[in-house]
């Protein structure tokens, strides 16, 4: 068991209202850590609250390694929102405006120029078995109700477009269909509708954490299915509820940017840290 104590140093950031717990491990050997300790952090009563959880760790062929842990204490391979802000802290850190993050999705760049901070989140995943799903098929169209479009980027994504995002009741179809058993490892949920050219309304259910104000990776994935239907270029504007991202499908990866926020730093108490061992 790894020793918590003295108290744990966090820091917490949100991406468009999209929201994280970074945890430094980077000072220590190997990470801290667990399923038990993010659902603890993860309480927005008990704990400290999040969409997703990030820790740091020390690398050899990055600028660090970033593992993520979803609120409910399951592991996501990856989050683009909570990308961008780890990179805005270690561009912050050591005064460089290319990072590079070693992710469960492979070796991530971020860049910062003019317009902001930019996270290539690597190609979009197309083929069924690598999303995956649980059978063969054709994932642009998914034999689901509302016809619905499979694409992987480091987590699976079930993207449907509507005429209104608004008024669909995410709360009930989101859970139904994360667990849908079309999906292997569960999915993450997005329904889109079309405001104006290349802009798009998103609603997202989160695997292992539910509605998110916005979802950097489902921002990605609906992105490239909107530009695989027909219905935009490869850039777009996402109008999440909790702000604006925006997606740009390049030949080398498909890139995200949006806001960044650092709230406030703090400790894990002592107390705290013992009753989840």
């Amino acid at each position: 068991m790894v020793t918590l104590s003295p108290s744990l140093p966090f820091e917490k950031m949100h991406g468009a209202g999209n929201d994280f717990v970074l945890i430094d491990s980077r000072v220590r050997d190997g990470g801290v850590m667990s399923a038990p300790l993010a659902r603890a952090i993860g309480d927005r009563h008990r704990g400290v609250g999040f969409d997703q959880l990030a820790e740091l760790r020390m690398s050899d062929v990055a600028d660090a390694d970033l593992d993520f842990w979803n609120r409910d204490g399951s592991r996501a391979g990856a989050c683009g929102n909570a990308t961008r802000c780890v990179a805005a802290r270690l561009m912050e850190e050591t005064g460089r405006d290319t990072i590079r993050l070693r992710t469960a999705r492979g070796i991530l760049i971020a860049r910062r120029d003019d317009t902001g901070i930019w996270v290539n989140m690597g190609p979009p995943v197309l083929t069924w078995q690598d999303i995956p799903l649980a059978r063969a098929m054709d994932p642009i169209q998914l034999p689901l109700p509302g016809d619905p479009m499979a694409v992987g980027m480091g987590n699976p994504h079930c993207v449907h477009f509507v005429e209104d995002a608004d008024s669909v009741p995410l709360s009930t179809r989101g859970p139904r269909l994360e667990h849908d058993p079309l999906f292997p490892q569960a999915t993450n949920v997005e329904f889109a509708s079309i405001l104006r050219d290349n802009v798009l309304r998103l609603r997202v259910w989160e695997r292992g954490a539910g509605i998110t104000l916005a979802c950097g990776s489902g921002a990605c994935a609906t992105a490239v299915a909107a530009n695989l239907r027909g219905l935009t270029t490869r850039r777009v504007v996402i109008e999440a509820d909790g702000g604006r991202l925006e997606v740009d499908w390049r030949d080398d990866g498909v890139w995200l940017t949006g806001p960044v926020m650092h709230v406030f730093s703090g400790h894990l108490s002592d107390d705290f840290l013992v009753s989840v061992q």
